[in-house]
């Protein structure tokens, strides 16, 4: 049986309660990294307190983890293409465990800085790589489904991290925080060691030592014939190698560039309007509870923009239904600064931006694996989100500068309504792309 007969019997088939624990077990790991990610959010005002930090300390302290995430996304995710995608998990989570963990324990600032890139650089590892990993054991019905799902989990630890951080300060201190991370992260150490199987499509690419009795095992629990060897690898594939460089050849180079932009455009607001929402709403002349209040219904709202993208890509084509999330954030944004003098239809109108742009987030996550071949997927996931990873850390910073520059706070929505539109172009060059490449194969044949 061939590779490309193994993999459209995944395709086609349905999705097998095999192949949803997998995804489960990724849905899990994206909760973690929510968590993982933002308990530096959670516990700001407790370590200022405690230690009496400037706002530019805690600044540092919140970027520090984001660009730990940027550079594992970067540097450590392409290796899942060369060693496989479970030892890349397995290493991450060791790392993020050790740096949460030590974290708790961290004496300075400067050492709580260094501990928070750490672990950051497992994030990383771990978000791109369950993300591929999610979408090699995804029929292609469901493909769009389940890694919106999985990006669910990043807003789930998110939502309940802040829940279980509220509570652990308040008994136990800060330092708990980072512990209670540590230690749940440790524990999906085991899990994924015990249950999370290594990538189908990278065994029969790169057949590492013992392949074949891996591959039978899977073949038994995803119902293919059974294989009494390996299949020939594809010439192509064999013969080339996984680095920055393919994801510019055998004509990647437009996808590449186009999802890029998407990433870095729909990071970039994201983030802005997320991380900046509260203060401008009260610059605007909400108080501050108000602002709080409308920035939760954000939150909220984002919980269900991922599964909802998702189950509309089980319909549609899901770079349209991408495209069309777009232009609706874009609308809603606009909109959002229109309506910040109501407040009850601040909170409504908030609540689907949240839900719309967080699927846009989540929608990237399911085109970017498509886009690549098995032997550079996790290379062009991870350097994507390292993009998109760009986006999120400048945009802050440049919301900041325009404000001090005298820019009005609604001015800065208007402004990502923009930077979302350029992103549709971006994802609509890729449906374009698509097509295309669909239609010299159909040629061909």
């Amino acid at each position: 049986m061939e590779i490309k007969a193994i993999k459209e019997h995944i395709d086609q088939s349905q999705m097998r309660r095999y192949q949803w624990m997998i995804v489960g077990i990724c849905i899990c790991l994206n909760i973690i990294d929510g968590f993982d990610v933002l308990v530096m959010a959670f516990t700001a005002s407790a370590v200022a307190k405690d230690w009496g930090l400037t706002g530019s300390q805690i600044g540092l302290l919140l970027s520090s983890g984001l660009f730990g995430m940027g550079a594992g996304s970067l540097l450590i995710a392409p290796w899942a293409d060369k060693i496989g995608r479970k030892p890349i998990i397995l290493m991450s989570l060791i790392v993020t465990s050790i740096g949460m963990i030590l974290s708790a324990f961290a004496p300075s600032t400067l050492v709580l800085g260094i501990l928070r890139f750490i672990t950051g650089l497992g994030i990383g590892g771990i978000l791109a790589c369950s993300n591929v990993l999610t979408s090699e054991y995804s029929s292609a019905k469901w493909r769009s489904l389940a890694i919106s799902l999985q990006s669910t989990g990043y807003a789930i630890g998110a939502a309940g991290g802040g829940l279980i951080a509220m509570y652990l300060i308040k008994d136990h201190g800060w330092q708990s925080v980072f512990l209670f991370g540590g230690v749940v992260s440790a524990v999906f150490i085991v899990v994924v060691a015990l249950l999370l199987p290594e990538s189908l499509d990278y065994l029969l690419v790169k057949q590492p030592q013992n392949a074949l009795p891996k591959v039978q095992k899977l073949a038994q629990k995803l119902s293919l014939p059974h294989l009494q060897s390996l299949p020939a690898k594809p010439a192509q594939q064999a013969a080339s190698k996984s680095s920055f460089k393919s994801l510019f050849a055998d004509g990647k180079a437009e996808s590449t560039l186009c999802i890029w932009i998407a990433f870095f455009c729909v990071m970039f607001g994201f983030y802005c309007i997320l991380s900046w929402t509260p203060k401008l709403l009260t610059g605007a002349g909400m108080t501050p509870e108000q602002g709080i209040t409308t920035g939760v219904w954000m939150n909220f709202g984002s919980m269900f923009g991922a599964a909802l993208i998702g189950f509309l890509g089980t319909k549609f084509n899901i770079k349209s239904v991408h495209a069309v999330f777009l232009f609706l954030t874009a609308i809603l944004t606009i909109t959002f600064a229109q309506s910040i003098t109501y407040l009850s239809l601040a909170m409504v109108v908030a609540f689907f931006l949240g839900t719309l742009a967080n699927g846009t987030v989540a929608g990237l996550y399911a085109i970017t694996p498509t886009l690549y071949d098995t032997n550079n997927r996790a290379s062009g996931v991870g350097t994507a989100i390292s993009v998109g990873r760009l986006g999120s850390i400048v945009s802050p910073l440049i919301a900041g500068v325009l404000l001090d520059a005298n820019w009005a706070p609604v001015s800065l929505f208007y402004l990502n309504s923009v930077v979302f539109i350029v992103a549709i172009f971006a994802v609509l060059k890729l449906r374009k792309l698509q097509f295309a490449r669909q239609s010299q194969q159909l040629q061909k044949v």
